[in-house]
């Protein structure tokens, strides 16, 4: 099963993966560039991801706003917002500050990595308050400063590579579904999704265009939350490590190579537990297998169920062409030019100086580069290449913001 799916650079694909790689093809070259501007700008190694622009950031721009306001703002729930704002003050882009309305007394603590007394939680989304103010660090202005205009070149670039129309016709015809969906969504694809997010019913129909970047992330959010309304798996998993596993037992280590995703979103945690068996490698020294319960194997034949299920509900809701219109954009991005290389992987050379070109820097937050962030720059930059090589094969079909990648793929 493994070999026939990554080996498949065809139609055969569906249509959240398709949209799922190319926003993260996008995100990556995004990222990196952006990487690369803020390390002129005197802030080298800063992994902050698109996905923290378009869903908290742009928020912060006008000045001081509330946690509870942020939250509302970026159609999250409190917890996730508290989580990343948590990472955003240890990265020292964003600051933290009592509502002088609350009068409850905020504890302190000597910080081992800091080295100094800060709040107790600092850093984390521990103790993290609703009234609390949140506003921009210098770091942080810098960064809002290079994102509006990073994104119109992105975008230009990817004009000038696959050509003005291809980009136009497939922005319009992703502009022509998402304008037709049912609910306020946020521009960009969450992190996570803790079952509390609450999404308006959408009052006008055919909102004004958007990105490429916002218009794949909501049309693809869009099918997520049909597919996990219907899924005792959410698609995340299910697109991603369910997808790759079988009832043989599979190295842990080469999951993210399996599902292009990095080693802490690829990682067996608690959601995968009822669906994953873990093992000790009777073939190794050292290492764990992963194979998939009776009750994985049931999700597993279920998930393209499922999802040709919604694409064909799709096709009746919002017209047939206009869905078989966004595969055959999507899937043109792939073609090959020279040779086997496929339009797509000129997209994801990484920009000189950055993480993924194999340049080291300490982790976010950091000052020092030590083992975690060497290790996280080699994945990094194998990620890379394996992308290159074959986007089609070795992109994810559902991505996964990692915290410590900024909230990047």
């Amino acid at each position: 099963m493994i070999t026939a799916e990554l080996s498949d650079t065809g139609r055969s694909r569906p249509l959240p993966a398709l949209l799922s790689q190319v926003l993260v093809a996008f995100t990556v070259e995004f990222d990196n560039e952006f990487e690369r501007r803020m390390a002129e700008a005197g802030y080298p190694g800063a992994l902050l991801s698109l996905a923290v622009w378009l869903n908290l950031m742009r928020f912060l721009c006008t000045g001081t706003v509330s946690v509870r306001d942020l939250a509302v703002k970026a159609m999250a729930s409190e917890n996730t917002i508290r989580l990343e704002l948590g990472c955003l003050e240890r990265w020292g882009f964003v600051l933290l500050q009592a509502s002088p309305a609350d009068l409850r007394p905020v504890p302190d603590r000597p910080h081992r990595q800091a080295g100094r007394f800060l709040r107790d939680g600092w850093g984390s989304g521990r103790g993290i308050r609703s009234v609390w103010n949140v506003s921009l660090t210098e770091k942080g202005r810098k960064a809002t400063a290079i994102w509006p205009s990073l994104l119109v070149e992105i975008e230009r670039r990817w004009e000038t590579h696959f050509g003005l129309s291809e980009i136009g016709n497939l922005r319009e015809a992703l502009q022509d579904v998402v304008g037709q969906l049912d609910l306020e969504l946020p521009q960009g694809l969450p992190g996570r999704r803790d079952g509390n997010e609450t999404y308006e019913p959408r009052g006008e129909r055919g909102a004004s265009p958007h990105s490429l970047p916002v218009l794949l992330s909501q049309l693809l959010l869009g099918f997520t939350i049909e597919f996990d309304g219907k899924s005792v798996a959410p698609l995340s998993l299910c697109a991603n490590t369910l997808r790759v596993l079988g009832e043989a037992p599979i190295p842990i280590a080469d999951i993210p190579r399996l599902t292009g995703g990095s080693r802490e979103t690829t990682a067996i945690g608690w959601e995968l537990k009822p669906y994953v068996v873990v093992e000790q490698n009777p073939a190794a020294k050292r290492g764990r297998t992963a194979r998939l319960t009776p009750v994985g194997l049931k999700v597993q034949r279920r998930y393209p169920e499922l999802v040709a299920e919604i694409e064909r509900t799709w096709e009746t809701r919002f017209g047939k062409e206009k869905i078989r219109r966004i595969r055959d954009c999507l899937i043109d991005l792939f073609v090959p030019r020279s040779g086997e290389r496929q339009l797509l992987s000129e997209r994801l050379v990484p920009a000189p100086g950055t993480v993924r070109a194999g340049v080291e820097r300490p982790a976010l937050g950091r000052h020092n580069v030590g083992a975690a962030a060497r290790q996280r720059a080699r994945d990094l930059v194998a990620q890379t290449e394996m992308f290159q090589r074959d986007p089609a094969s070795s992109l994810p079909h559902y991505p996964l913001w990692d915290m410590n990648r900024g909230f990047g793929p």
